[in-house]
């Protein structure tokens, strides 16, 4: 993760957040925004670096960028494992905000 977030501007985080991945425990001090493609669609989240996430589930790949289940979420991403592939038929076709109106 640290080759990608040398591309990337980073942020010092004010204090470490532990974060649990894999089976092992790491203190993230820093951060960054992740601007992506998953499946030639844009995705931007923010992300937190690691000096090395690991390999695959085979040891064979490196890997790089690991997203979330919140970001999957948001982004209407749905892993169909048996298949192994993404689902992003429910990638958003709008974005819609909701703002709250006060009265003058």
């Amino acid at each position: 993760m640290q080759e990608v977030a040398s591309l990337l501007l980073t942020i010092e985080l004010d204090k470490p957040q532990p974060i649990a991945l894999g089976g092992e425990r790491y203190q993230v001090k820093q951060g960054c925004h992740l601007t992506c493609l998953v499946e030639g669609l844009p995705v931007w989240t923010h992300a937190r670096v690691l000096k090395e996430i690991g390999t695959d589930e085979d040891g064979r790949r490196r890997i790089e960028v690991l997203i979330g289940a919140l970001t999957m979420q948001e982004w209407g991403i749905r892993p169909v494992p048996d298949e192994e592939r993404l689902d992003m038929s429910h990638y958003p076709k709008e974005f819609i905000e909701f703002l709250e109106v006060g009265n003058n």
